[in-house]
């Protein structure tokens, strides 16, 4: 077992923290994780190899960056936070193989930061058959749009292992009828299998969130993933589906869909589908809603 250097514990934190002058920000999400054993968690669930290009998003001291650039070929490690940056800086200084980027991980709520893409690119194409993967103590305020727009770009990551919050991970565990259950549930199952691995207690943060978090595995299956025709077309489509989430199936396709198709349309689509107008999207399984999406996009594209 390799032996974290240098250990966040609560601590190494304060003292680091308070030798540079410095204070997490609430505003970037900031809650390290100060377990040792969690942390160790979160690295075994990755199962990182010799062939694995992370990405890490929250750097923070780069304590769990140092741990996974001796299990991978490189990490790529993004901080937002200027005083964070140049404190994982003085860790990872001489590090050949970590990329350090001070930067926001998203350019938009819906899109990544082309230099982030741009480096791990660069990284996964320097050496056949290398593969991204995610591991990070992900800040509670990008958590979903990092996972989502994740699933979006090529390559995606194989694996996913992360903190997030107990809710979230609620989310895209749910099943359909639930609370929930909504866009997010249906485009990570859609094309991960989603493992919930731990829950996790705010007492082993600093600071300490007001809610529970979990850490999450979601592995890539690329014969999931096959039944989607067009994931683009899909990921809008679903998101759209839960615009109104009481709104009844008939009158949320034809709003998510309006002046693309008619409504004679929308009822020979839910007739061919055997669909109950009248349902809500949050009670469509998964299949049902990769059929529904596939009719629609046949109408849209006649």
């Amino acid at each position: 077992m390799v032996d974290p250097s240098p250990r966040q514990t609560l601590s190494f934190l304060k003292r680091r923290f308070e030798e540079s002058g410095i204070r997490p920000h609430t505003r970037f999400g900031q809650n390290f994780l100060v377990d040792l054993n969690l942390q160790r968690v979160l690295l075994d669930a990755a199962e990182l190899g010799p062939l694995d290009v992370v990405l890490e998003v929250g750097t923070g001291t780069g304590s769990l960056t140092l741990l996974m650039a001796q299990k991978a070929a490189h990490v790529v490690t993004v901080e937002i936070d200027r005083q964070l940056f140049q404190l994982a800086g003085e860790e990872l200084f001489n590090r050949e193989n970590v990329t350090l980027l001070q930067l926001d991980a998203l350019q938009t709520k819906n899109r990544l930061n082309p230099a982030l893409l741009e480096a791990l690119d660069r990284q996964l194409r320097s050496v056949p058959g290398r593969r991204m993967k995610l591991v990070a103590n992900l800040p509670y305020n990008v958590a979903t749009p990092i996972i989502g727009n994740l699933l979006s770009v090529e390559p995606s990551p194989q694996l996913m292992s992360v903190t997030i919050q107990k809710e979230l991970a609620d989310r895209i565990a749910a099943s359909p009828g639930c609370k929930d259950y909504g866009a997010l549930s249906i485009w990570v199952q859609s094309q991960c299998r989603v493992e919930l691995v731990r829950v996790l207690p705010p007492s082993v943060f600093w600071p300490r969130p007001k809610v529970h978090s979990a850490i999450i595995r979601l592995t890539l299956d690329e014969q999931l993933r096959g039944r989607i025709a067009d994931r683009e077309f899909f990921h809008r489509f679903v998101r759209a589906m839960f615009f109104h989430r009481r709104k009844f199936l008939r009158s949320e396709l034809l709003s998510a869909m309006k002046k693309q198709i008619t409504k004679p349309q929308v009822d020979r689509i839910l007739n061919e589908l055997n669909l109950d107008g009248t349902v809500r999207a949050e009670e469509l399984g998964i299949e049902t809603m990769l059929a529904l999406c596939e009719a629609v996009r046949a109408e849209v594209s006649a």
